[in-house]
């Protein structure tokens, strides 16, 4: 996400410039079914989704959403969006291993009109109460069952919990002129599908969108083909809850290669997105300097989207950028600056994904780092001028919210992620010096693609690849509540 607006403004002036798809494979007919299939069910290979395993945890912070007793393998939506009355239709398909016995199943799910529900082809009663979705049928442990919910409804959003000065609802938005937009994080996919709304259960995905003719539906993943005004994209690589994308519009289409010819979509709408074109068209740049820090791009395709909000979201292969920020060339600047920060998050975030969002510090950090130093090579100041930055706000920042470390629920995603965590960083890379440095940042996200990842796993990774005990230095970035020595 975005550098919160409170963090920038502290920023010093010559820190700112302003802040081939490989397809699923299709379920087999002739596999055996799971055992807790009924008898006329059609045999599923969940095989095919192997990649979207994941064993999710109850999340400390925001425990109210998830859910550690099922793991979604893959989401497959199917959806219809009406501009005129303003309702969404959909269709979801969510292919599920149950983590333990159960006699029902529970999703995160806005309450729409629930159509019809099946679990393995029967017929099953759900009921959503409280935002949570409940099937009432039992599951167990390690079988995989194909849940079904069809679904009509005006969406609705959701409260962000923090107080950056940017902060804006979260989940499915619907726009003045009847288009659609979603940013989610910590949560918010629950609002256009039934979803497991947390960040240690990461799926696949295939999102079909069927819009009227002159509009366009923009999605995370691969784009597919497209026709008859249906729109379809596929992931996979496994994807969290919130870092899927979903935008309806009038959209321009601008199509580039990145490095190793990676295509790129950048999507914009005429007449009011025009100026931020150009700063899209830098994606090749931003790409290449990445690639130079942190190692191969890790997906097969990237892209943006334009759309009508204040912040910029790092949603996987379709970053997500606010346009509300281009009413000036100073503004339009920093504009750029976040971009590369929300690609940065394509390593840190996205390929490498935190378990919980106690460690969100582990993409922020990450991002800002990169976008610092971005920054720094193409100002030209020194490295005592980013020294003395980072520790001077460092120590406002710990003194407002608390260590990056320690974030507490009604301050997600404020400065202190941000910076201290960028802050740690630096001091890391000041003992490892360059070289040693950002080749442990290349290892860690090639070692650890698509898996997630928590404070414990990132020290002992650091501590091996290194031979030193940095244990010490880390925990007290993470928790001090003043800036450490």
């Amino acid at each position: 996400m975005r550098r919160p607006l409170l963090v920038t403004a502290a920023l010093p002036a010559v820190l700112l410039a302003g802040c081939t798809d490989t397809p699923t494979p299709a379920p087999s007919s002739s596999a055996a079914a799971g055992p807790s299939a009924s008898a006329s069910a059609p045999a599923v290979d969940y095989a095919a989704w192997q990649a979207g395993r994941s064993t999710p945890v109850a999340d400390p912070i925001y425990p109210a959403r998830g859910t550690d007793a099922l793991d979604v393998l893959h989401y497959g939506l199917t959806l219809d969006w009406s501009p005129t009355s303003r309702v969404l239709t959909g269709s979801a398909t969510l292919h599920i291993r149950p983590t333990r016995d159960a006699a029902q199943l529970s999703l995160d799910f806005m309450p729409y009109q629930v159509d019809a529900v099946t679990l393995d082809g029967a017929p099953v009663t759900g009921a959503v109460r409280q935002e949570k979705l409940t099937v009432a049928a039992p599951v167990t442990a390690d079988r995989p069952v194909t849940l079904v919910v069809k679904y009509h409804g005006k969406p609705r959003t959701t409260p962000m919990p923090s107080h950056r000065s940017d902060a804006e609802h979260l989940g499915l938005t619907v726009t003045k002129d009847g288009g659609l937009w979603t940013m989610q994080e910590p949560f918010g996919a629950f609002t256009w599908y039934p979803a497991n709304d947390q960040p240690s259960d990461e799926a696949l995905y295939d999102i079909e969108v069927r819009v009227p003719a002159g509009w366009t539906a923009v999605a995370s993943g691969v784009p597919g083909e497209d026709s008859g005004g249906t729109f379809r994209y596929r992931s996979t690589d496994p994807v969290a809850t919130y870092l899927t994308t979903l935008a309806v519009g009038r959209y321009q289409k601008v199509t580039a290669a990145g490095p190793r010819g990676i295509p790129l979509t950048y999507w914009y709408r005429k007449g009011t997105d025009d100026r931020l074109v150009p700063i899209m068209k830098r994606s090749p740049k931003y790409l290449a300097w990445l690639e130079k820090k942190f190692g191969p791009y890790p997906f097969s395709s990237g892209g943006v989207v334009v759309v009508d909000s204040a912040s910029g979201m790092e949603t996987q292969q379709m970053i997500t950028m606010g346009g509300k920020v281009a009413n000036s060339a100073k503004r339009r600047e920093g504009w750029g600056i976040d971009l590369l920060h929300e690609y940065a998050h394509q390593w840190f975030g996205d390929s490498v994904t935190p378990t919980n969002w106690r460690d969100l510090w582990l993409n922020e950090g990450w991002a800002t780092y990169a976008q610092d130093l971005y920054t720094q090579e193409t100002n030209g100041f020194s490295d005592a001028s980013l020294d003395r930055y980072l520790r001077e706000t460092d120590g406002r920042l710990r003194k407002k919210l608390g260590p990056p470390g320690k974030p507490k629920a009604d301050q997600f995603a404020e400065g202190n992620v941000y910076v201290c965590a960028e802050a740690m960083l630096r001091q890391l890379n000041k003992a490892l010096g360059d070289q040693k440095f950002f080749a442990l940042a290349r290892a860690w996200v090639a070692e650890q693609r698509n898996t997630q990842q928590t404070r414990a796993s990132f020290i002992a990774f650091v501590n091996k690849n290194t031979g030193r005990n940095f244990t010490g230095l880390i925990n007290a970035w993470l928790d001090s509540p003043t800036t450490p020595k």
